[in-house]
């Protein structure tokens, strides 16, 4: 059991929110993956500044939106900085896709970006980093008191399945369709320091941890941390990192909204429970790894695991539990209109894996489904 500790009065927490979306550039005509990271990055900085990065292979590219109070900002955010590479692409005769794999190019055939930081983790990680070939959607959501972010990461991971069913978009990987709702899941998990974090006692256990494994050798900095979610340091934040990037702009929506009502949830959980002097009783992380597997395999197709009651369920009726669970939340932004039709739409159409792989079932081309992903991704964007 995790005992919460005293947390002396603070500002109230803004909330606010940030999206980092990563993205594959292809070809236009082969749909193959190509190297041009770099020379996209210097011409979408031309028009959207330090918001665009690179990502570990020049295949891929990565936008951080500015911090955004709500999701309509979200959504113009995505927009207006989906629209920049997508443009900054065609000039070359290139596409952007919002999948968390490709369907066919194969890792080992791309180039390490030449940046220390990529080449440091090449080095260190060797055939771990090679094969890192997905792409993912990270939400900051804005706290503003280390120790509470720590309470609220606490009480929030037992909540992480549903969404990244809801998220699946990486059914194909080198040629093949793997069987998954989203195979990027378990690529990532792969990573020594991945997966859901253990409960904290407190923040200075958790710094304490930190210092332990840089000393150790294990981590060369806080950032090493490859948790689904994790405090951001760099940006005072709790980061949700569990979840493919999302095939459309709603999708990125969505995930963004389901994040930051679980953050909120959560974190006013947390301020109770100190009020009370109340105890949180975690979930073990076999079921947490068990039930983030299950999500990743099935998507929203299966049944899932309700980690809290211990029993297998069906997909839509954990979404339900889950959705009902942030309500509150989400009413509190005034959007829990928008989001719940989000979801409902995803449960009836099906997430992005399930979309690809419908496709694929119709043309039995993996090309066919490239373009289906690049249209995905501008769709509302161009």
């Amino acid at each position: 059991m995790t005992q919460t500790v005293d947390m002396p009065p603070q500002a109230p927490p803004s909330f606010s929110i940030g999206v980092e979306e990563e993205y594959q550039i292809v070809d236009a005509q082969s749909r193959a993956l190509k190297p041009h990271g770099s020379r996209l990055k210097h011409e979408a900085e031309q028009e959207v500044g330090s918001e665009v990065a690179n990502e570990l292979f020049l295949s891929q590219i990565e936008i951080g939106t500015p911090v955004c109070q709500s999701l309509g900002d979200v959504r113009s955010e995505v927009v207006r900085l989906r629209r920049a590479v997508i443009e900054a692409a065609q000039t070359h005769g290139d596409h952007i896709l919002a999948a968390g794999t490709h369907p066919f190019s194969r890792p080992q055939d791309q180039t390490i970006t030449p940046k220390a930081r990529y080449i440091d983790m090449a080095q260190d990680y060797q055939q771990i980093a090679r094969e890192h070939l997905i792409c993912g959607c990270h939400v900051h959501v804005g706290i503003g008191d280390r120790e509470l972010t720590i309470q609220t990461m606490n009480r929030a991971r037992g909540w992480l399945a549903p969404l990244v069913a809801l998220a699946a978009n990486s059914p194909f990987w080198d040629g093949e369709d793997t069987g998954y709702a989203s195979f990027r899941t378990e690529v990532w998990r792969r990573w020594p320091m991945a997966g859901s974090p253990q409960p904290f006692s407190s923040r200075a256990e958790y710094d304490a941890l930190v210092r332990t494994l840089v000393e150790t050798g294990s981590i060369s900095d806080e950032t090493k941390i490859y948790w689904d979610m994790r405090p951001a340091d760099r940006f005072d934040t709790l980061e949700f990192r569990a979840t493919d990037v999302g095939l459309t702009v709603d999708d990125a929506v969505l995930i963004a909204g389901l994040s930051r009502a679980l953050a909120r949830t959560c974190c006013e959980a947390a301020q109770q429970d100190a009020e009370r002097e109340a105890v949180s009783v975690p979930v073990r992380p076999e079921l947490l790894r068990a039930a983030e597997w299950r999500a990743a395999r099935y998507g929203t197709e299966g049944d899932l695991i309700d980690v809290h009651a211990g029993q297998s369920v069906a997909a839509r009726l954990l979404i339900e539990k889950f959705l009902g669970f942030v309500r509150p939340a989400l009413e509190a932004a005034n959007e829990w209109d928008e989001i719940s039709a989000l979801t409902d739409a995803v449960l009836q159409r099906g997430n992005g894996a399930m979309r690809q792989r419908e496709l694929f079932q119709k043309t039995g081309k993996l090309e066919d489904v490239v373009d289906f992903i690049t249209t995905e991704t501008a769709r509302g964007v161009i």
